[in-house]
């Protein structure tokens, strides 16, 4: 539930100073622990993983079909990656719960009927690029301050308003992970109608709605009407309401000024009537109005609302709506490189940015792994993720051997986080699971109902069968093939450092080598030491003198014992020293031979990565 409407001295701001709905702006502990479980211990009555606990919760409900998993966001800046822990944690929830037999629907609000606040000073386009607020059309933000995000045009003019372009980020940000969500705009729910009875039951009950919302905010007196409608003047939303004619379902009201942080966006000071419709709910009372309408069975929400709207949620659920309140979960943060998401500081990372890095199923895996640990995702150390799940995937095809609570882990999550959308199609039609398989360009290559028994089936089938024989390069040696200047020599180097072999499938083959390209991108992206360029193709021109070529000759003999790059590194240094050599001027010339240039990565470690035929050939100035 987003917490957006400033009514409250308690309500969060983002990292940028903007009362927002973004639940992962805040600090955190890094954590990098492999971890998809709940508690430490080990004994067997213990989930391996978190989402069956919460849905076993969820389960004592004793809910009606479908189960409602819901989650939500208020549209301000851009639906970064932290947004998105939200979306992901319920869709593990969800997928437990349907492997258990239940139909299960999971609901995203976009809370679009809240009024602009303040300016975002980032923006981002359908494509995922992210943009300064200068670089659009920010007059059409500017001048609609205090109006709701779906009266406000797009800034980017390929939307019908604001509110329906930060939506639409958010569910492709979703079908980009392949979970399913329906996304609510909460401006449809008050239009349609949808709202008017519980808006009603508010209304008529406002005395006991003032009382109960006394408790955990400050400016309640007897005048507060728990409604906020919007001026027909101006367009602008007003908190001061003076008569309510609930049987006629309308209020009035006089448009006045109303804080947004430290400014004040003036009203208009019109008086007029609305009707429920043309207004809402105080975001307090406007989430547990959300549970009821939609019939909310489990909603997870990160630690700030833990001490303040959760309570608050509940007791008005309770006490003035008179329901039960969804099971709930709170999850920690997590943060961006070691800081805090920040929209103005530049620190946010989109969906559509991170899986030009890595696969999606890396990605729902670091969603899968346990959410009451603050964890850190890290950019810079985006292999290290990449090598975790690869070890969790070995676990789980029994490839590698853990410790038992390592291998329930893998087996109970892992599958989890693989889609068949993530699957090429010579894949699935390599099986004969599937009865038509499309190319996959535009979503799944084989139709697929997540709420589906059989569809389910198969796919465990096709993973636990068929895609045993994927393959996988290790994430920084796929960076290494990604800086070689010939495709022939990658594949050449893959299988002679034994990670493709020659009966491996062709698709499992072609697959593989695609992560060279996301692993070139992450290089790029972080200018690490693998953003260069081997010089394979054609040896560069280097003239070295006699002792130069010696010294050159006894590292090429070096390399060919099979030593590994640290000490390959050490080796260098202590090839130069032996033929009186400066140490930098004999670097210097290992970086002409294999890259051109008079400076690059550590040089042992690098050769170490590089196929040893070719490094010998190459120190041998024979290749």
């Amino acid at each position: 539930m987003s917490e957006s409407e400033p009514d409250d001295a308690g309500a969060t701001a983002s990292a940028d100073g903007t009362a927002d709905a973004d639940r992962t702006d805040a600090p955190s502990e890094t954590e990098s622990a492999d971890d998809t479980r709940t508690d430490g211990t080990d004994g067997e009555s213990r989930y391996a993983f978190w989402a069956d606990e919460v849905a076993d919760a969820v389960e004592a409900r004793d809910p009606e079909e479908p189960i409602v998993i819901k989650g939500g966001i208020s549209p301000s800046g851009v639906p970064h990656l932290g947004n998105v822990n939200e979306i992901m944690r319920g869709y593990f929830v969800a997928e437990v719960l349907r492997e258990r037999g239940w139909e299960v629907r999971q609901v995203f609000t976009t809370d679009d009927r809240d009024p602009l606040r303040k300016l975002p000073r980032k923006l981002a386009d359908l494509d995922g690029n992210i943009v300064d607020l200068g670089d659009v059309n920010a007059g059409a933000l500017g001048k609609n301050l205090g109006h709701a995000y779906t009266d406000i045009p797009d800034p980017f003019g390929c939307c019908d308003s604001y509110g329906e372009h930060f939506s639409t980020l958010i569910a492709e940000s979703a079908e980009l992970l392949d979970a399913p969500i329906d996304v609510v705009s909460t401006t449809e729910l008050y239009e349609s109608g949808r709202m008017d009875d519980v808006v009603e039951h508010v209304l008529r009950n406002r005395e006991q709605a003032r009382d109960v919302l006394s408790e955990y905010q400050d400016k309640v007196d007897e005048d507060y009407v728990p409604f906020n409608p919007f001026c027909s003047n101006c367009g602008k939303v007003t908190e001061t309401v003076t008569a309510v004619d609930v049987d006629d379902r309308t209020v009035e009201y006089r448009c006045t000024d109303i804080e947004a942080g430290n400014r004040t966006i003036e009203g208009c000071g019109h008086e007029g009537t609305a009707t429920f419709r043309e207004g809402k709910l105080p975001w307090r009372f406007e989430w547990p109005a959300q549970w009821q309408v939609l019939g909310v069975d489990f909603e997870p929400f990160g630690k700030d609302h833990a001490e303040g709207s959760w309570p608050s949620g509940v007791d008005i659920a309770e006490n003035v709506l008179g329901i039960e309140p969804p099971e709930p979960m709170v999850y920690e943060w997590f943060t961006l490189d070691g800081e805090p998401f920040s929209s103005s500081e530049g620190n946010i990372v989109l969906v559509h940015d991170v899986l030009e890095m890595l696969e999606p199923e890396v990605l729902r895996y670091f969603f899968a792994k346990d959410p009451n640990k603050a964890r850190d995702f890290s950019i810079e150390r985006l292999d290290q993720l990449v090598d975790e799940f690869d070890r969790v995937e070995r676990l789980y095809f029994g490839e590698e051997s853990g410790t038992d609570k390592e291998t329930r882990r893998a087996e109970r999550a892992y599958p989890f986080a693989l889609s068949l959308a993530d699957v090429p199609p010579e894949a699935l039609a390599a099986s004969d699971l599937f009865e038509e398989v499309a190319d996959g360009e535009d979503g799944h290559a084989v139709a697929f109902d997540h709420n589906d028994a059989r569809d389910r089936e198969r796919r465990r089938e096709f993973v636990d069968g068929e895609f045993a024989d994927r393959v996988r390069l290790p994430y920084t040696f796929a960076a290494v093939l990604g800086m070689f200047d010939d495709a022939e020599a990658r594949a050449e180097t893959a299988r002679k450092e034994g990670h493709v072999a020659d009966d491996d499938p062709a698709w499992a083959v072609e697959d593989a080598f695609g992560r060279v390209d996301l692993a070139s991108e992450w290089a790029d992206r972080t200018d690490n030491e693998y953003n260069y360029t081997v010089a394979r193709a054609e040896m560069p021109d280097v003239s070295v003198d006699e002792a130069t070529a010696a010294a050159l000759d006894d590292l090429a003999d070096f390399v060919a014992e099979g030593h590994d790059g640290e000490a390959i590194q050490g080796e260098i240094y202590e090839t130069a020293r032996r033929h009186d050599l400066e140490v930098g001027d004999f670097f210097a010339v290992g970086y002409q031979l294999f890259f051109g240039v008079e400076e690059g990565p550590q040089l042992g470690h690098f050769l170490g990565d590089l196929d040893r035929e070719f490094v010998v050939e190459r120190l041998r100035r024979e290749r």
